[in-house]
């Protein structure tokens, strides 16, 4: 198959792309890692220039994440509320707002409906038939590191290699986190669609990274709107993880569960309060070592990559792109044998201080009042486990008096 998508004209087969119908409601369902932060983020900037062009972004916020967590019966992240059906009732009431205008809908976790019923009914509720599905896809292998370390910044204890073993060597291959497969097996994700909205309404792009601006220049043909309207927006809070970094919160999941504290902290304190600050302060730089994946776990994705796109091209959807990038093994990140000389990976101090600073910084904005225990004894006459406990049941007792 030849590439389809070049930088100034996008293809489908081979064809220019032709817009969506007036009045289509698009609804982009991810999955993760598929470049999915930057088109929220592209279209959310040019709503108002969208809306004079015909287009409407109906969400108040880039990404309506709450809401869409709520129509899938999600729980959403670690330790954070959660999401009530309100949330997706005012989604769609400002959907069908929009009236007979074109719009667009963006989140990543629609790919988390867990069966074809779920998807129906956000599928009816968002228009029925206006309904058109649009599926991004990305080699798998580009997706698993950037995958793992967000599992991380969600809890996960495991590491990287380990649980490249489960995923792909160790069936039924759903530990430890079942939602990979039921997002990333794409083929699948594409035929559940497909069969709520029917293969001709289902889109199939698959992402070039080598091609930084074609996923932008995608939507606009998609949408009618006019070249180059849609441009990247700097987003320092969605940034990946180095190694270390995750390494060092990885660490810290293992400590927090160890001290049993409660999953709330975790949203406060490390998620929201100690990553956060250090993505938004720290950017990595040429010496710090990325996460690389095994030569044997990228072989393994192409060949899952391969197959599914092969069952995606005989279900009739309307695909754009180059399918054979799928199984491309060169592309990927790929972990090369140890030497002697390999670097370690090592958090910068300065990326250390922020993370810190950024919990204490949480903890601070939500002060507790001393109890007549922590009074009657120093710090230095307490355990470091116990003042770990203290500190986290203080941090939630304030926390949920606010």
């Amino acid at each position: 198959m030849e590439t389809d998508c070049t930088r100034d004209e996008p293809r489908a087969h081979g064809s220019v792309i032709t817009p969506l119908p007036t009045g289509t409601r698009l609804l982009h369902i991810g999955p993760h890692k598929t470049g999915t932060t930057a088109i929220q983020g592209a279209l959310f900037a040019a709503r108002d220039e969208m809306a004079r062009h015909g287009v409407a972004w109906p969400a108040p916020t880039r990404h309506p994440m709450e809401a869409v967590l709520a129509a899938c019966a999600r729980t959403g992240m670690l330790g954070d509320t959660a999401p009530t059906e309100r949330h997706w009732e005012r989604l769609v009431e400002q959907v069908r707002a929009t009236g007979r205008r074109t719009s667009v809908i963006s989140s990543e976790f629609f790919a988390d409906a867990s069966d074809d019923e779920v998807a129906g009914r956000i599928v009816e509720q968002l228009g029925g038939d206006r309904v058109h599905v649009l599926v991004t896809l990305r080699p798998l292998a580009r997706i698993m590191p950037s995958q793992w370390q967000q599992y991380v910044q969600n809890g996960l204890r495991m590491g990287y290699e380990d649980w490249l073993e489960h995923l792909l060597r160790k069936p039924p291959y759903d530990k430890p986190n079942p939602s990979f497969w039921h997002r990333h097996r794409h083929d699948r994700l594409v035929e559940r669609w497909a069969r709520v909205v029917g293969p001709e309404r289902v889109t199939v792009v698959v992402v070039d990274d080598r091609d930084r601006e074609g996923l932008m220049r995608t939507f606009e043909a998609l949408l009618g709107l006019p070249a180059r309207l849609l441009g990247f927006v700097p987003d320092a809070a969605n940034r990946s993880l180095t190694l270390a970094e995750t390494e060092m919160l990885r660490n810290l999941n293992k400590e927090f569960r160890a001290n049993e504290l409660p999953a709330e902290l975790y949203s406060q304190l490390v998620r929201n309060g100690a990553v956060m600050h250090m993505k938004n302060t720290c950017t990595p730089g040429p010496g710090d070592v990325k996460i690389s994946t095994p030569q044997w776990a990228v072989e393994a994705a192409a060949g899952i990559g391969a197959e599914a796109a092969e069952r995606i091209e005989g279900m009739g959807v309307r695909v754009i792109g180059d399918m054979h990038l799928l199984s491309a093994v060169q592309l990927a990140a790929v972990q090369k044998p140890a030497t002697s000389t390999a670097p370690e990976p090592r958090i910068a101090p300065e990326c250390a201080a922020q993370a810190l600073y950024g919990a204490l910084a949480a903890a601070a904005a939500a002060p507790v009042r001393h109890t007549a225990a922590a009074k009657s004894r120093t710090v230095h006459q307490t355990s470091s486990k116990e003042l770990v406990r203290v500190l986290g049941h203080r941090c939630l007792k304030r926390l949920r008096l606010r």
